[in-house]
């Protein structure tokens, strides 16, 4: 069993960029990791998606703005997210797409003027 832990929300200004941290404690190494989010009200979504092989996944409405890539030795998987819009609003978390693992506390993503 793996544990997450989510940082490097805040509040940013539209446009702005923010790089979310998600450290895991047990390896990830032989697992492919997502980010998701969830915004009030709204079911929780899958917006992107690094396989153990380093392929990755994006949701429509995040690609080319966001970045997903880990660091096995570390065991961490990171989001940069750039050019932020008001509806990427939302709590984040990371965790395994295909079975999920205890979910963290997540970290929240505030896009506001």
């Amino acid at each position: 069993q793996v544990q997450f832990e989510e940082s490097g929300g805040g509040v940013v200004q539209p446009g702005g960029s923010l790089r979310l941290s998600c450290a895991a404690f047990g390896s990830i190494s032989g697992i492919g990791v997502g980010w998701f989010r969830q915004a009030p009200g709204k079911q929780r979504e899958l917006v992107a998606q690094i396989l153990r092989n380093g392929v990755y996944y994006y949701t429509q409405s995040v690609r080319g703005r966001f970045a997903i890539s880990r660091d096995n030795a570390k065991n961490t998987v990171y989001l940069q997210m750039n050019s932020l819009k008001p509806e990427d609003t939302a709590v984040y978390y990371c965790n395994r797409p295909e079975e999920f693992y205890p979910w963290g506390q997540g970290t929240q993503v505030t896009v506001s003027s």
